[in-house]
């Protein structure tokens, strides 16, 4: 009898396998891209979220990025340039049933969509945002984007980027975002790791993925991959662990007051007692740990920055027409049509 149980619950609800969020589409992004990294982490995390893939929508605007949902094998949604973040809003607050994420790259994430996305973070409403960065407009061949650096050389800017960059997790951590977390395309271990942290947390989550674009901006982040310049180039942040890094683990950060210094852990001067400890609960750290990037001669942090509860604007939404109900009952639009001030025109 028992065994007629589980083989029945096994019916009812198969294991799902990478494989199965793979769709029958040829997949069209240039050989080498970071894309198909970003691609095979999702596709290799989603089964172990337990979610049924009919639950499952993924919402894309416009760029090499966007072309996301139609390799999933779940629903998916097309949308214009930058509007990703509020389609999949609307969605989330229709059917807070399902399991929402919106793949976007800086372009159409923090340029013509980054009105959208301050005030979907803002609001903290329980969807789920993978940034595509590679500091590069691909799709429409090499011009330069929101996050290009400063004095960069592109098509469109052929004396220099004039522009000073975004930083998108100073950006996300600004618009009060609840979890905000950073990872790399060529390491897939901790890009699977910090899509599960995202995809458990209730509200808003952001992923920057620094993700290379091999036609038009190859190399951006090879300091950071590199085998021979990673460790001594990124801070990997793990909550309640002091912040060390180097090939020998021999370099740390510490704070003097509110700025961050590197110091070495090998002339005897600091232990590893004087290091910061990371606490992916302070808002005032994150804020100090994603201003590295902008400095020489400091690692790169990778990880979770910020993950704190805050209550999400599509349940309290939820929370608010049924108290309406309760109260008023469920209405009539009729009647609310013909109340008050009207009038006919003869």
């Amino acid at each position: 009898m028992a065994e007629e149980i589980v083989q029945k619950q096994n019916e009812a609800s198969p294991v799902l396998t990478a494989k199965d969020f793979a769709s029958d589409q040829d997949v069209r992004w240039c050989p080498g891209c970071g894309d198909y990294s970003i691609l095979a982490q999702v596709q290799r995390v989603m089964p172990s979220l337990g979610v049924p893939r009919e639950k499952v929508v993924f919402v894309a605007g416009i760029g090499c990025s966007s072309r996301f949902p139609y390799y999933m094998d779940t629903y998916g949604f097309h949308g214009i340039h930058g509007r990703a973040p509020i389609i999949a809003a609307g969605l989330k607050m229709a059917r807070p049933d399902l399991s929402v994420w919106v793949a976007t790259g800086d372009g159409d994430l923090l340029s013509i969509g980054g009105n959208h996305f301050i005030h979907v973070t803002r609001r903290n409403i329980d969807l789920n945002i993978l940034l595509f960065n590679n500091r590069i407009y691909g799709l429409t061949k090499g011009q330069y984007s929101p996050t290009s650096e400063y004095g960069k050389i592109t098509k469109s800017t052929p004396m220099g980027v004039i522009d000073h960059p975004f930083n998108p997790v100073s950006l996300a951590l600004g618009s009060n975002g609840t979890f905000v977390a950073r990872t790399l395309d060529r390491d897939a271990k901790h890009m699977q790791e910090m899509i599960q942290r995202q995809a458990s947390h209730k509200g808003t989550s952001f992923l920057e993925i620094y993700q290379n674009c091999n036609i038009f901006n190859d190399g951006a982040f090879d300091l950071l991959t590199d085998k021979e310049t990673k460790a001594d180039n990124v801070l990997v942040l793990q909550q309640g662990k002091p912040m060390v890094f180097g090939k020998e683990n021999d370099k740390g950060i510490k704070l003097d007051g509110f700025k961050p210094v590197v110091v070495s852990l090998k002339d005897g001067r600091y232990s590893i007692n004087d290091l910061v400890v990371h606490n992916d609960k302070s808002r005032e750290l994150a804020f100090i740990l994603s201003e590295l990037t902008e400095y020489p001669g400091y690692p790169t942090p990778i990880g979770v920055f910020l993950d704190i509860d805050r209550k999400t604007y599509d349940s309290e939404m939820v929370n608010q027409i049924d108290k309406a109900k309760n109260t008023m009952d469920e209405g009539d639009l009729d009647k609310l049509l013909n109340s008050g001030n009207t009038w006919k025109i003869n």
